[in-house]
C-alpha cells in the first residue's frame, strides 16, 4: 500500500496527465476497453470527430470506421494486432459524426495491469486530411505533367544528370531522335551531336553555360539514331533544389529543319528580288542612255556617209573618215548590247535551226579565235528548232566564243554543243515545266571563275579583262537575248575547271525560215523617188534623216513633233510615206501611226526605234527601222514600205 506522501504524488501526477490530455486539441486521445468501448474522450477527439464525451463514451470505436472497413473487420483486427504485437499503426479514412470523412493517422497501444492482464487500449488519432489532399493534388499534378510531357511529339523533352546522362525520355524525343527509352536512358547526351561538335566540346560547353548562367540556347545540326542529321533548336535549363544544389538539366529540342529551309528560301527569294530590282533599275537607265546614244549615232553615221560622197579622193581624209565611221559603228554595237541587256532591242523572233546557223558560222568563229585555239562542234543527228532571233543569236554565240578564247590565252579547244532537254533537267529555269528546251553550250578549259566572280559575271559593265579590254556588256547582252526569247543564260564555272555558258531556248513549233546572216553583203535596194514626211523631236536626227533621203533623190517635208505632222497631213500636204521616231514626248511614233492609219489607211508608215516594246497590233501596220541606221538601211526600209503599200493598193 502507498503511504500518504506517495499517494499525494501519484494524485498530482494523474492530475498533470489529465490536464495534459484534455488540453491537447490537435490529437484525439482516448481510452478503449478490451472489447473496444470508448471509456474516455479528450477535446481533440471531440474536435476531430464531432462527438461530445456524453455522446460517444460507452459506444464501440468502430463507429468511426467506414462501412467498408467495418465489413472487412478492420476495427477488430486493429485491436487484435495491438494486443498481440504491442502496437497497431495505420492510415485510412475515418468518419465524423456528421458523416464526413477525414484521413486519419492512428496508433493503438495496449494497456496492461501489473500482472500483465489487458486492461484496455490507448488510441491516438491525428487528422491528416490536408496533407492527404495536398499529396493527392501533387500526385495528380505530377501525373498530368507526365501525361503532358509524354503527349508532346513535336518537342524532345528529357532530363539530364549533372554529368549529362539521360535519365528521362518523352515520346517527342523518341519521334525526333528515333531512340526508344530503353536504348538511350543511361547514355550520355553527347551522342546526339555531330563528330565535329564533339571534338569542339560543344556538349560540355552547353552544360557549363547552363550551370553557370541558368540557361543555354542555340541552333545546330544534331544526329538521329540512324546517322541522319536535322537542324535543331535547343534549350538547356539548369534544375536546382531549394538550397541551390544542381540536380541536373531539363533539355528541350525541336526539329526546325523545315523552318530553316523556309528561312533560307525566303532569304534567297529576297536576294533574287533585290537583284532583279537592281538589274531592272540598271536596265531602265541603260535603255534610256542607249536610246539617246542611238539618236546621236544615227546623226553621226548618216553625216559621215554623206560626207564620204562629198569629199575629194584624198587618202588622209578618207583614213580619218573611215576611223570615224569605225568608231561610230563600234558605238552602235555597244548600244545594241546595252539594249539587249535592258531587253529593249528589236527582236525578230522566229524558228531557228541551230545546227544550220552554227555550221554556217564555223569559218567566222575559227577566224575569230585565231591560231592555237580549236573549235569543236558536237551536235546530235536531229535537233528541234528554237524560238529566238537568228541575227542576235549569231552575235551572242560570237561573244561566248571570244570569251572562251580569252579565258585560254595559251590555246585550247572550245566546244560548242547542243542537246534537247526538259525544264526539270535544270532547276534554275522557272518557265513552264512541260516546255521542252534546247540547251546550246560553249565550254572552255580555261582558268574558270570563283563563286564571287561567277555571281557577277552577267552584271552590266562588270569585266575581268582589264581596262580598255572589255565593255562588260557581252554576257549581259547574251543574258538579255535569252530572257527576251523566253529562255535563260546559265553560267557554270569553278577555278581551274573552265567555264560552260548554257543558252536555253524554247523548242519552236513553227517552220524554219531561210536566214540571211547580217555579215553577208546585201544588194542595193531598188530605188524610186517619193515625197516623204519625216517626224522626229531630235533636231540632229531629223536633219540627218532628211539629208540622207534627199541624197537618195526624195522630196522631204520635216516635222519636229507628232502634232505638227498631223497638222501637215490635215492641211492636205501630199506625201507618199511617213517616217517617224517612236520615243517622242506628248505622242509617240506608235500613237501617231495609229492616228494616221485611222484617217489615211493607205499611207505607208516607217517607225524608227531602238526599243522592242510595241502596243498590241501595231507591228503589223508599220515597217520598223532599228536605230542607229545608215543610208543603205534607210533606203531598204523605204523600198519595203513602198512595196508593201503597192501590194496592198496603198500607192
Amino acid at each position: 500500500m502507498q503511504n500518504a506522501p506517495q499517494k499525494r504524488v501519484s494524485q498530482v501526477q494523474d492530475e498533470i496527465y489529465r490536464l495534459l490530455v484534455e488540453n491537447i486539441t490537435d490529437y484525439a486521445i482516448y481510452m478503449l476497453s478490451p472489447s473496444g468501448m470508448v471509456s474516455s474522450w479528450n477535446p481533440g477527439a471531440e474536435r476531430f470527430k464531432g462527438y461530445k464525451a456524453g455522446e460517444i463514451i460507452g459506444q464501440h470505436f468502430s463507429t468511426f470506421y467506414t462501412e467498408e472497413d467495418r465489413a472487412r473487420g478492420l476495427p477488430e483486427r486493429a485491436l487484435r494486432i495491438a494486443a498481440e504485437a504491442g502496437k497497431f499503426e495505420s492510415e485510412g479514412w475515418r468518419v465524423r459524426k456528421d458523416g464526413a470523412r477525414f484521413w486519419a493517422y492512428v496508433i493503438i497501444d495496449p494497456i496492461r495491469t501489473e500482472n500483465g492482464e489487458l486492461a484496455g487500449f490507448a488510441k491516438i488519432t491525428r487528422d491528416l486530411t490536408e496533407r492527404k489532399l495536398a499529396e493527392a493534388a501533387l500526385r495528380q499534378s505530377e501525373h498530368q505533367f507526365r501525361l503532358l510531357v509524354q503527349g508532346v511529339t513535336d518537342y524532345a523533352i528529357f532530363m539530364l544528370s549533372p554529368e549529362g546522362v539521360v535519365n528521362s525520355w518523352n515520346s517527342g524525343a523518341e519521334h525526333i531522335k528515333r531512340y526508344a527509352p530503353e536504348e538511350i536512358i543511361g547514355q550520355h547526351f553527347s551522342r546526339f551531336y555531330t563528330e565535329a561538335d564533339r571534338k569542339n566540346e560543344l556538349p560540355k560547353i552547353a552544360l557549363e553555360t547552363a550551370a553557370r548562367e541558368g540557361r543555354f540556347e542555340n541552333e545546330g545540326w544534331r544526329v538521329r539514331k540512324d546517322g541522319s542529321t536535322f537542324w535543331a533548336h535547343v534549350i538547356i535549363d539548369a534544375v536546382r533544389d531549394s538550397s541551390g544544389k544542381l540536380l541536373g538539366f531539363a533539355k528541350i529540342t525541336r526539329d526546325i529543319t523545315v523552318q530553316r529551309e523556309a528561312r533560307r528560301t525566303l532569304e534567297l527569294t529576297r536576294e533574287t528580288l533585290f537583284q532583279a530590282q537592281k538589274m531592272d533599275a540598271v536596265g531602265q537607265l541603260t535603255g534610256g542612255v542607249a536610246h539617246d546614244f542611238n539618236n546621236l549615232l544615227t546623226a553621226i553615221l548618216g553625216s559621215l556617209e554623206l560626207l564620204r560622197k562629198r569629199l575629194p579622193e584624198d587618202g588622209k581624209s578618207l583614213a580619218l573618215l573611215n576611223n570615224a565611221e569605225a568608231g561610230a559603228r563600234r558605238g552602235a554595237a555597244l548600244t545594241q548590247r546595252m539594249l539587249a541587256f535592258a531587253r529593249r532591242q528589236e527582236l525578230d523572233v522566229a524558228a531557228v535551226d541551230i545546227v544550220t546557223l552554227v555550221k554556217g558560222m564555223a569559218e567566222l568563229l575559227e577566224r575569230s579565235v585565231g591560231p592555237g585555239h580549236e573549235i569543236e562542234i558536237h551536235f546530235p543527228p536531229a535537233l528541234s528548232a528554237v524560238e529566238t532571233d537568228a541575227n542576235q543569236l549569231e552575235l551572242a554565240l560570237l561573244n561566248l566564243v571570244v570569251n572562251a578564247r580569252d579565258a585560254m590565252p595559251g590555246g585550247g579547244a572550245i566546244v560548242i554543243a547542243a542537246k534537247q532537254m526538259a525544264a526539270d533537267d535544270e532547276p534554275q529555269l522557272w518557265q513552264t515545266r512541260s516546255t521542252p528546251y534546247i540547251c546550246l553550250s560553249v565550254t572552255d578549259s580555261g582558268h574558270g571563275m570563283d563563286e564571287r566572280t561567277l555571281a557577277r559575271a552577267a552584271e552590266p559593265f562588270f569585266t575581268t579583262k582589264g581596262i580598255g579590254k572589255g565593255t562588260g556588256l557581252g554576257l549581259p547582252m547574251v543574258h538579255g537575248l535569252a530572257e527576251q526569247s523566253g529562255g535563260k543564260l546559265i553560267l557554270k564555272s569553278a577555278l581551274g575547271e573552265g567555264t560552260t555558258a548554257e543558252l536555253w531556248f524554247r523548242v519552236s513549233t513553227r517552220a524554219v525560215r531561210p536566214h540571211a546572216s547580217p555579215i553577208a553583203e546585201r544588194a542595193p535596194a531598188e530605188r524610186s523617188v517619193h515625197r516623204i514626211l519625216v517626224v522626229d523631236d531630235d533636231t540632229l536626227v531629223l536633219t540627218n534623216t532628211a539629208a540622207m533621203l534627199e541624197d537618195l533623190g526624195h522630196t522631204i517635208i520635216e516635222a519636229s513633233s507628232a502634232d505638227r505632222a498631223l497638222d501637215l497631213l490635215v492641211n492636205e500636204v501630199a506625201v507618199d510615206l511617213v517616217i517617224t521616231d517612236h520615243a517622242m514626248p506628248q505622242m509617240t511614233g506608235a500613237e501617231l501611226a495609229a492616228q494616221i492609219r485611222g484617217r489615211w489607211p493607205d499611207l505607208p508608215i516607217i517607225v524608227a526605234t531602238g526599243y522592242a516594246e510595241w502596243p498590241p497590233g501595231i507591228a503589223e501596220q508599220v515597217i520598223k527601222l532599228a536605230k542607229p541606221f545608215d543610208q543603205q538601211q534607210l533606203a531598204a526600209a523605204v523600198a519595203t514600205a513602198v512595196q508593201r503599200g503597192q501590194s496592198q493598193g496603198m500607192l
